[in-house]
């Protein structure tokens, strides 16, 4: 497949097919990871017991190290044989096939709840690192941003029909989890029926997949110390990202449990949140563009954190949902420009294993504020002091990310 040309416009056929991936694991991602499920398994597969919270963060953080672990990995090898779409088409049906049997999932199976939940979570979070590495295939380094905006507004319209199938099956949640099941299938099949991925010219070294997978990982981190900036990056990443991912993991939750909101109000809040989010993806993507990628990113990892202590005094709904469509506007363009950003400063010989990194730090990031957050909330009682802990992910991330340069010179596959 060959790279669109500087002639040509910015939204291709293949970055539309690409995109609708997006709108696919958003499903997931809403109906699954923020809302029903997370919500059906405090309420009633944990019988709504005090360490349903600490349950549900450790399914979780068990699926995120897991992923961890296999992301670099995985993406070296697949750089080496150029089969970045046989893998996203694994994790993803593994994802789908999981999501479905939840429906089985019913009262005091917590075991089974979390085990079904770890497989889908991990086939939803390791396809993540293969997809995101198209980027680079299907858009030209002008485009990025504006192609991982793209992506991620497109994601929220899939999260607002989630929203739709939440509002027509609302009184049998069992019933969306099929709903998810399905809409993921669907809109999944363009990336793998359209989309080609682009083959290396040159002959390719035979060899085990899992060895030189894990040969190419070893490699990169012997001269990792020679990638400093995309280094910084990464550390500084792993820490914000950690405060919006804990945010999705538990606003559901908290809302609920806090400031008693119903299902109806929790429907009106996310629909808020995936607006506003769409809308934001957008409008930061542009900014970014007509500004730079990192004050843009600065302006919103500082706004996270100062929403998070608002939450902290929000007493009354209609703060909380004014809240929430702040932060949706971030919400979007927090993931979509850091994806760019971090497409910009690696090398295109070693694509997917560097978003395979970039996945084992978001992965491992999700692992420490939901754990903090889960804990802080069994051990006080108190889910507002939980929220308070979250800034301190968004200020550190902040103090890294104002070092990383956003034009540093062209960096090698060995990092010299």
């Amino acid at each position: 497949m060959s790279v669109p040309s500087s002639k040509n416009k910015w939204l291709t056929k293949d970055v539309f097919n690409w995109s609708l991936f997006d709108f696919a694991n958003s499903t997931f991602a809403t109906i699954i990871v923020a809302f029903v499920y997370a919500i059906y398994f405090k309420k009633v597969v944990a019988l709504n017991e005090p360490v349903a919270d600490f349950y549900w963060s450790t399914a979780i953080n068990i699926s995120m190290i897991i992923v961890a672990v296999l992301s670099p990995v995985l993406g070296a090898a697949s750089d080496h044989f150029s089969c970045k779409k046989k893998y996203l088409f694994f994790f993803t049906f593994l994802c789908i096939i999981s999501t479905a049997f939840l429906y089985f999932i019913t009262e005091g199976m917590v075991l089974w709840g979390m085990i079904l939940f770890i497989l889908a979570n991990i086939g939803f979070q390791a396809g993540l690192g293969f997809y995101d590495a198209f980027i680079k295939e299907i858009s030209e380094h002008k485009n990025y941003n504006r192609v991982s905006s793209l992506g991620y507004a497109v994601g929220y319209l899939g999260s607002l029909a989630s929203l739709a199938a939440v509002i027509v099956l609302q009184d049998t949640p069992r019933l969306t989890f099929l709903a998810c099941a399905g809409m993921f299938l669907l809109f999944s099949l363009p990336i793998f029926l359209f989309v080609k991925e682009k083959k290396k010219e040159a002959e390719v070294e035979p060899g085990n997949f899992v060895k030189i997978g894990f040969k190419r990982t070893i490699e990169t981190l012997k001269h990792i110390k020679n990638f400093r900036n995309i280094k910084l990056f990464l550390f500084s990443y792993f820490l914000y990202i950690d405060g919006v991912n804990t945010i999705i993991f538990f606003s559901a939750n908290f809302a609920q449990t806090t400031l008693n909101f119903s299902i109806a109000d929790l429907i009106l809040f996310f629909i808020i949140v995936q607006v506003t989010a769409l809308l934001g993806s957008f409008l930061f993507g542009w900014i970014a563009d007509k500004t730079s990628t990192k004050k843009t990113l600065i302006f919103i990892i500082l706004s996270w954190a100062v929403l998070t202590l608002m939450v902290f005094f929000a007493n009354d709904k209609t703060t909380f949902l004014v809240i929430g469509a702040f932060a949706g506007t971030f919400l979007g363009s927090s993931q979509a420009l850091s994806r760019s950003f971090f497409g910009k400063l690696i090398p295109d010989e070693k694509k997917t294993e560097f978003y395979g990194f970039y996945s084992l730090f978001e992965k491992t990031s999700t692992i420490l504020g939901p754990l903090t957050f889960g804990l802080v909330s069994w051990l006080t009682g108190n889910q507002r002091y939980a929220v308070l802990s979250i800034i301190v992910f968004f200020v550190a991330g902040f103090l890294l990310f104002r070092k990383v340069k956003e034009n540093p010179d062209p960096v090698l596959p060995d990092g010299v």
